[in-house]
């Protein structure tokens, strides 16, 4: 039965991408290496010829410099691990350095990495190697600390285990258990994105086994992602008031902060975490596009006075800058950002992305956290100061990977003696034991969903491939989009059909989606086995199916609106069905679609002729920045999109057919 358009769910950036490798690495980004004429750009090589001994004063560590790179090197960094106090040296300066020894450090081997704007090189070990009674015998300053940080972005409530993906809650809780044994000032945070386009078993219970298992790996701090917000601020307290650990959040200004709590917790500005002799700032800021990538009133609420309000999400690092400070003034030794913001790409010799801008400009910070771009990558934003610089990281998303910081400060005088950064991999904590109350807690909530998910819908032809690095849903056309899309318009009979690739999360069979039952065949050639559970993990956010009209004048504007912004990456990316049109992502934003056609070619002008649409109730009412194109005085709502999914499966299913991956048409062309 038709009703008129109403405010439900959302839909947003963000989408599963696929690790391209499971091992520990001392960060080198992906793309890190693009050739343009006879220019060679990359990562640096790494040091050659490292030799170290023991002094008085700590570790004396030498090398031969890495070859000339372009980008240029900038420092070299040396450390010797978790728990180890590393130090940054200028490339124009000398090429060996006294490490400091701290107090109770592990043994380990110091290793040199050269660092550019595109990342770090590998990492060059010295010839020797070093106990824990050996460094006990050099003389180490009280003053000097080694800090820890153990961050991740993104988690997306990936808190199962996935042979193929996610380490899974159980296994973090205990390596990061063992991570902090090695130093005792040690901290672990979160870039935001922690919840919401999530697979079931968060989803299914209102993001709360997230929340959970967080408090289990024993969290300090996280800052906001969009995603925080797909549902009401009343959900956002409800999970304020669940967490162990503090939301910190620099730009959402005092008026909009003070909404954000739940009895005597409240999320903040800024907050120190007072452990091992140090005491660490931790400041954080969501993405100002916050309100374009969900569900349009999400972020409001009524005031004291009555007054309808809005979340304020305030763009730049004014916020975060003025937090530092007042860290710092309420007695910070030294201050970390985690900031929803990510790295986009290396090109031409420059690394780019919004992280990498505003690590630029944020101030007083010792290191940069970033996410939301669901890449991998960490780099040095050179210092004004001789030696120092910002170190700058990020991880892969869905709880694949995380970062191992060591950050070295004389607490004396609250200096930064250096920093180096680690990306630990699944394959590098392959035989860490799962800690047995998390594993516990996801069994449980895995239990709850098994008999209602684990039901077979259908099978499939092969995979249907989603992700990637950049993702493919965000890029191009899919057989995927192709698929969702034509039996949207099919069931709806409208003229052309249209939604945001960013709402696709997962493939199908879904990685992050581990069915209770074993016999269901998920991997080989195929065909392939599909449950209610796979379909949900790829539609997780409960959008209605809507559909409306629209002028060619304004699906060619649609189409503008999906190529705008950093492309690839943006969720905004318009899977289509009923037409064709084709762009050029080197031209402006608002001059990128270069053709919209019928399927047979026939041209469709930026006119005021009529079609009819099927899209989604989040893209009517502006999500996603679709913003006064879609009619919506003149849409209906006919019921959820993972009940077409599934409905579009089950119907091959009963007829005794699998379900055919379709062959890209070529509806959408990139000509650049």
């Amino acid at each position: 039965m038709n009703t008129t358009l109403k405010t439900r769910k959302k839909l947003s950036f963000g989408a599963f991408a696929v690790a391209a490798s499971l091992a520990v690495t001392m960060v080198t980004p992906a793309f890190n290496s693009t050739a343009q004429a006879d220019v060679v750009y990359s990562t640096p090589s790494a040091p050659t010829n490292v030799t170290s001994y023991l002094s008085t004063r700590g570790i004396m560590v030498k090398w031969t410099a890495s070859a000339t790179a372009n980008p240029a090197i900038t420092h070299y960094v040396v450390s010797a691990g978790s728990g180890s106090c590393p130090i940054i040296v200028p490339v124009t300066g000398h090429t060996n350095v006294t490490m400091p020894v701290v107090a109770g450090q592990p043994g380990g081997t110091p290793v040199v990495q050269a660092v550019n704007a595109y990342g770090f090189s590998a990492a060059a070990k010295s010839n020797k190697s070093y106990t824990t009674e050996q460094l006990a015998t050099v003389a180490s300053a009280s003053n000097i600390k080694s800090v820890q940080v153990l961050q991740l972005s993104d988690l997306h409530g990936a808190i199962e285990g996935s042979p193929a993906s996610s380490i899974g809650s159980a296994v973090l809780t205990t390596a990061f258990a063992n991570d902090r044994k090695n130093a005792a000032a040690t901290v672990t945070v979160s870039s935001g994105d922690n919840i919401g386009a999530a697979p079931p078993i968060s989803t299914e219970f209102e993001e709360m086994p997230t929340i959970e298992s967080m408090n289990l790996m024993k969290f300090d701090a996280s800052t906001f992602g969009n995603h925080e917000h797909d549902r009401s601020l009343a959900h956002v307290q409800k999970v304020i008031g669940a967490s162990d650990f503090q939301w910190v959040a620099s730009n959402y200004g005092d008026a909009s902060l003070a909404v954000l709590k739940s009895g005597t917790k409240a999320a903040k500005s800024f907050t120190i975490i007072d452990r091992g002799g140090v005491k660490i700032g931790i400041v954080g800021s969501n993405t100002d596009t916050t309100i374009e990538q969900v569900f349009p009133g999400n972020l409001d609420y009524t005031d004291a006075s009555g007054v309808k309000r809005t979340i304020e999400i305030q763009a730049g690092v004014t916020g975060i800058n003025a937090a530092i400070v007042a860290a710092k003034s309420a007695g910070a030794d030294v201050v970390i950002a985690i900031i929803h913001q990510g790295w986009s790409e290396n090109a031409g010799g420059v690394a780019s992305g919004v992280l990498n801008d505003m690590a630029k400009q944020i101030k007083g910070a010792a290191a940069v956290y970033g996410g939301h771009s669901h890449q991998s990558f960490s780099t040095l934003v050179p210092g004004t100061q001789k030696v120092y610089g910002t170190l700058v990281g990020q991880v892969l998303n869905s709880g694949v990977e995380y970062t191992r910081s060591q950050i070295c400060v004389n607490t004396d005088t609250n200096k930064v003696l250096g920093a180096s950064i680690e990306t630990i991999k699944k394959a590098a904590i392959s035989t860490v034991a799962a800690d047995v109350t998390t594993a516990a807690l996801v069994k449980k909530y895995k239990d709850q969903l098994s008999a209602k998910l684990d039901v077979k819908i259908g099978s499939v032809s092969s995979l249907f491939a989603n992700g990637g690095s950049p993702q493919i849903q965000r890029t191009g056309e899919t057989p995927l989009g192709d698929f969702v899309l034509d039996a949207l318009r099919a069931k709806f009979k409208t003229d052309f059909a249209l939604t945001n690739g960013g709402g696709f999360r997962d493939t199908f069979p879904a990685k992050t989606y581990i069915p209770a039952d074993t016999k269901l065949v998920r991997t080989g050639a195929g065909p392939l086995d599909v449950t209610l559970g796979d379909a949900v993990t790829v539609f997780p956010f409960g959008n209605q199916v809507a559909t409306t009209i629209v002028t060619g004048e304004n699906l060619w504007k649609a189409l503008e609106n999906g190529l705008s912004g950093n492309y690839p990456g943006e969720g905004r990316f318009p899977q289509i069905s009923g037409f064709k049109f084709s762009f050029d992502s080197s031209k402006p934003v608002g001059s990128r679609i270069v053709s919209v056609t019928k399927p047979d070619g026939t041209a469709i002008a930026k006119d005021s002729t009529v079609y009819t649409l099927t899209t989604l109730d989040y893209i009517i009412y502006g999500g996603d920045g679709y913003v006064n194109v879609f009619s919506p005085t003149k849409a209906k709502v006919f019921g959820a999109l993972l009940d077409v999914f599934v409905d579009a499966i089950k119907s091959d299913f009963a007829a005794g057919k699998v379900t055919q991956v379709p062959v890209v048409d070529g509806r959408i062309k990139k000509v650049n």
